[in-house]
């Protein structure tokens, strides 16, 4: 994809065809039509072009990659230290007394307290009730594992449905844009002059200048789909052409999970030594009023303890970030590498080659990525916090409003920039740098297909998980007698297919996301986007 002849790469990734032409250089393809070369061949000059990077690629961002091996190996350091400094006595301290002899806490010899008849009765009776809730738990187990396995052709169906219809989704539904919005501006106007409390608080002309200006803002969305019906057009062919992408590297759908199973497995010794740091003290006297000696036994933990609380939960959150990204890094490598190839030549071992990328020379670009990525969910989480203690002022509200888009921003210049970053194998400041020149260029585009796609797939997968729900509540009502629970059942099982969809489109967005940039990076949106190939026959053989 990206153009008919793939050039011959050096180990640099430059062209063979232009030997001293570098990886960014400032020559287009031709346009599609030859009546549009005239007038963009002035504008294309302005445009990078860029194409995978096949050879070998130079570590990028050592630092970030060199601090996030400290923050793990300090984090493990410490956790296997509090593991063997611990206090056996942490959970004893009634056990102790204060020792005026020796003026400190002394275990005292007392036999084990006789084992309370309450605890006895409470676990009587919850073996009983796990008895008698056991039908239930059959039910829900043999669901979930059913929804499991009928989730595997649910995702291929979907894929299959978005290569071939494509269109037909897209166009069936942008009306529910508009559908939904007026729905509920008419439903809440409604709602309002019904309700007595509603009417009395908020007059009718209130109301209807409200419900005028929400439908304003419903036309404004209106005039920017029909004004920019062929960016629409784009983002179907877009949608398309990722879905042929994805469905040509199904071994996402095995690596992927894997790496996060992989992060959970990481996260388990860390959640131990979290445990474990808590019984690392030490039990000593405190003066006590209720006391008949004027002391009491406390438990006082090491200084260092919460400092190492602090270092491992901001670990966890960077790798957290960094696997998210790691998994947008490896997804755009291999599209990439797909997207590139010469027709009829599909790219060997494209998905270890994006492995080995993301865990050697790009590994810092990536931690780079991840530390503000967890920056900027921490900044969120402060601003959400304050937004729940309502505090009033106009000044308030600006701030977090500037906050928020400022925090998005990032958040839509990082995706772009991760995607670059597993294309050309550059640093993080150069492949920010190509994500501004991108969306400079195309903002509106790269906002339109992002909106389109994401909302669209959403709601495909909420109404297929929702109809399976369905079908699965009539089911068990049929079946069995489990009357009331067979709806915690259908829920439980709506929110599995939606997880497991959920991921699908996730990745599905990122594929997204790289067919957008590589179309971007080869000169095909300004102004020839109509040369994108149509998902109607191969994108691979129709030549961009």
């Amino acid at each position: 994809m990206g153009s008919t002849d793939e050039p011959n790469k050096t180990s640099h990734g430059y062209d063979s065809s232009s030997p001293s032409t570098p990886l960014l250089s400032k020559s287009f393809p031709s346009p599609s039509r030859e009546e549009d070369q005239n007038e963009s061949n002035e504008e294309q000059n302005h445009y990078l072009q860029i194409t995978f990077n096949y050879g070998p690629r130079r570590f990028q961002d050592l630092p970030f990659m060199v601090l996030f091996i400290l923050f793990c190996l300090s984090t493990f350091a410490f956790g296997i230290f509090s593991v063997f400094h611990r206090n056996p006595n942490s959970s004893n301290v009634s056990s102790f007394a204060y020792d005026s002899n020796t003026t400190s806490c002394v275990k005292q010899s007392l036999s084990a307290p006789p084992l309370d008849y309450s605890i006895q009765f409470f676990i009587c009776d919850f073996f009983s009730n796990y008895a008698s809730s056991s039908h239930l738990l059959r039910n829900l187990i043999w669901t979930l594992v059913i929804t499991l396995i009928l989730s595997v052709p649910f995702v291929l169906g979907l894929l299959w449905l978005l290569r071939h219809y494509t269109k037909q989704i897209v166009y069936v539904s942008l009306p529910f844009f508009l559908i939904i919005p007026i729905f509920f501006n008419v439903y809440w106007f409604v709602a309002c002059t019904v309700s007595s409390n509603c009417r009395d608080a908020f007059p009718l002309p209130y109301r209807i200048l409200l419900l005028v200006f929400l439908f304003l803002i419903i036309g404004v969305i209106v005039w920017i789909i029909v004004t920019n019906w062929h960016r629409i057009e784009l983002t179907v062919r877009i949608i398309g052409i990722a879905s042929e992408a994805l469905a040509r590297n199904l071994g996402l759908f095995g690596v992927l999970p894997c790496l996060t199973l992989g992060l959970l497995i990481y996260f388990v010794p860390i959640v131990v030594f979290l445990v474990f740091a808590r019984l690392n003290g030490k039990i000593v006297p405190r003066v006590s009023k209720g006391s008949d000696e004027g002391y009491s036994c406390v438990w006082k933990q090491d200084s260092w303890v919460p400092a190492y609380y602090t270092l491992a939960i901001l670990t966890m959150l960077w790798s957290a970030a960094v696997m998210v990204e790691t998994k947008a890094y490896v997804t755009s490598g291999t599209i990439a590498q797909w997207y590139f190839s010469k027709d009829n030549s599909p790219p060997r071992r494209s998905l270890r080659n994006s492995l080995r990328n993301a865990f050697g020379p790009s590994f810092g670009t990536i931690c780079f990525s991840g530390s503000l990525i967890c920056v900027v969910r921490v900044v969120r989480a402060a601003v959400d916090s304050a937004k729940r203690e309502d505090i009033p002022g106009i000044v308030n509200v600006i701030l977090r409003c500037c906050v928020n888009a400022l925090l998005s921003a990032v958040d839509f210049l990082n995706k772009f920039m991760i995607n670059f970053a597993a294309i050309t194998g550059e640093g993080y400041c150069s492949s920010a740098k190509m994500t501004y020149e991108l969306l400079r260029r195309n903002l509106l585009s790269a906002v339109i297909v992002e909106t389109v796609s994401t909302r669209i797939l959403a709601g495909i997968i909420f109404v297929l998980s929702a109809i399976y729900a369905i079908v699965v509540w009539a089911i068990l009502n049929a079946a069995s007698n489990l009357g009331v629970d067979a709806y915690l059942v259908s829920v439980l099982a709506w929110a599995l297919l939606i997880v497991v969809l959920g991921f699908f489109v996730h990745m599905l967005d990122n594929v997204i996301d790289t067919i957008y940039g590589s179309t971007d990076c080869i000169g095909l949106f300004l102004p020839s986007w109509a040369a994108i190939p149509s998902i109607t026959g191969d994108p691979k053989k129709s030549g961009a």
